[in-house]
């Protein structure tokens, strides 16, 4: 039986080369690439095989899936990944298919999903504050807007203004405000900001916790990582110095993103992948993501854990994740213009 390429679980995508057969299709198998980590997708993928006699060969990595895409067609069906800023990649650079699918189009809002079929949210995120809980007072920051305030000066930290979360961010604050607002607010908060961007979202509750900074941005399955984690027994100090603000309430809501599925324009195995994405946007798959990453389902109805469910409900932006997508680009023209990633304690000044 021919095979994908037997390297699930690595830590980088390994060059591609010809696989035999690769142009012909299987009724008994579909190919796929993944950003997101084997512990997180093997036993669904399991699930869908046991269901379906269809098995997943699926290739691990961290980066390069465009890339390969484009100098492999063919060799893969479909793609997982997380944030919608490498879906609109894929979309832009015309490597996905669309796909016309009722369930879908039941399980998955239409916020979470691309208009014309080229990608699907299957989880999702909110992209929230990590709040000191001894020093920071209630209601101090309650938006994203809070964060320019002059009273945070020095004591925000956050993660590269460059990295994929923070520009999906900022693209939805364009979005709703424009990118003269965005300057100003992103400016704002690098001038409250207590040391250089840097580190995971991880990082910033460290910080947080050791008395660097006071407010942290991150997302929220990162506090549930850390609550959990029972080989590094300082997360869960770092988590229980926090506590997490869900911004904008009382008006848009939080920015959310999404992990998310699309088919690869040239799949062999389109039926089957199609499938395997119908598969992951019902219920046994959806479930299994929220009680395994603490991320939220997309599909309605579907609870969340209970640990999740501890942190409260909340309102999340209903803009649309594909409109939100046309505006990364500005948005990290922006962190360049204001040089935000070269803060320095003298930019406080």
């Amino acid at each position: 039986m021919r095979k994908f390429i037997a390297c699930l679980g690595l830590i980088a995508l390994l060059p591609l080369v010809p696989m035999p057969g690769a142009g012909e299709a299987r009724a008994d198998e579909v190919n796929l690439y993944s950003y997101r980590q084997p512990f997180l997708i093997k036993p669904m993928l399991d699930e869908f095989t046991k269901r379906t006699g269809i098995r997943v060969n699926t290739v691990f990595a961290k980066k390069g899936v465009l890339e390969k895409i484009k100098a492999t067609p063919g060799a893969a069906d479909a793609v997982l990944t997380s944030d919608v800023g490498r879906l609109n990649d894929m979309s832009e650079a015309g490597v996905l298919l669309p796909v016309k699918s009722e369930i879908l189009a039941k399980n998955i809002p239409v916020q979470y999903r691309h208009p014309d079929g080229l990608w699907f949210g299957l989880t999702m995120r909110a992209r929230i504050l990590f709040v000191s809980k001894n020093r920071v007072k209630q209601g101090e920051a309650a938006s994203y807007e809070d964060l320019t305030k002059p009273g945070l000066r020095g004591r925000i930290c956050i993660r590269s203004g460059k990295h994929v979360y923070n520009i999906s961010l900022i693209a939805s604050i364009i979005a709703h405000k424009g990118e003269a607002a965005s300057r100003t607010w992103l400016e704002g908060v690098k001038a409250n900001l207590a040391r250089k961007p840097g580190g995971n979202d991880r990082a910033q509750a460290k910080a947080i916790y050791s008395g660097q900074c006071d407010i942290g941005i991150g997302n929220t399955y990162y506090m549930g990582k850390m609550q959990t984690n029972r080989k590094k027994r300082a997360q869960r100090k770092w988590a229980a110095s926090i506590h997490l603000v869900f911004p904008n309430q009382a008006g848009r809501g939080a920015h959310v993103n999404i992990s998310g599925a699309a088919i690869i324009r040239g799949a062999r195995n389109r039926a089957n992948a199609v499938k395997l994405i119908e598969f992951l946007s019902g219920d046994f798959a959806q479930k299994f993501y929220a009680d395994q990453n603490f991320e939220y389902p997309v599909k309605p109805g579907v609870p969340v854990s209970p640990l999740v469910k501890s942190w409260g409900d909340f309102k999340a932006d209903t803009i649309s994740l594909a409109a939100v997508a046309k505006h990364r680009r500005a948005a990290s023209k922006l962190v360049d213009l204001v040089d935000f990633n070269n803060f320095t304690k003298s930019s406080k000044n």
